[in-house]
């Protein structure tokens, strides 16, 4: 099991029940929209708002606790950070699959023939999941 208490303080954040809470529901769902982390947050804290869990996240985000997924055409998605990776997403369902590609040498590339200092990368590519292909 996670310990996100330490993980969190070895983010230099301070482990408050609604982090602990949004640490837990990314750990075990992965990635999740603000509206599905309002959900299930508002399971266990009745009263909580919208804006505290944007604050917080902003703040994850910030020290590098979480990352946000950005999908065309799609709401963001929060996930705990972990390790280099690229994203695939079913135009259909909409399922969201970590995939671990080695992109270093197109951010290289780009970096030459552009002249850019690129210092973040993220690719996501979209079809269909093998469970909607056979539908």
């Amino acid at each position: 099991m996670n310990n996100y208490t330490t993980m969190l303080r070895q983010h230099h954040l301070k482990a408050t029940p609604q982090r602990l809470e949004i640490a837990n529901a990314l750990g075990c769902n992965g990635h999740m929209t603000i509206d599905n982390l309002y959900e299930v947050l508002l399971q266990k804290f009745n009263s909580i708002s919208l804006a505290t869990i944007y604050k917080n996240i902003n703040l994850m985000i910030e020290n590098t606790f979480i990352q946000e997924v950005k999908i065309p055409n799609e709401k963001s998605v929060y996930e705990l950070t972990k390790e280099a990776h690229s994203h695939l997403v079913c135009k259909q369902c909409h399922e969201i699959q970590d995939i671990a590609l080695d992109i270093s040498q197109t951010v290289e590339h780009a970096a030459q023939t552009s002249h850019f200092k690129i210092d973040k990368a993220d690719l996501v590519l979209s079809g269909l999941c093998q469970k909607c292909q056979q539908l």
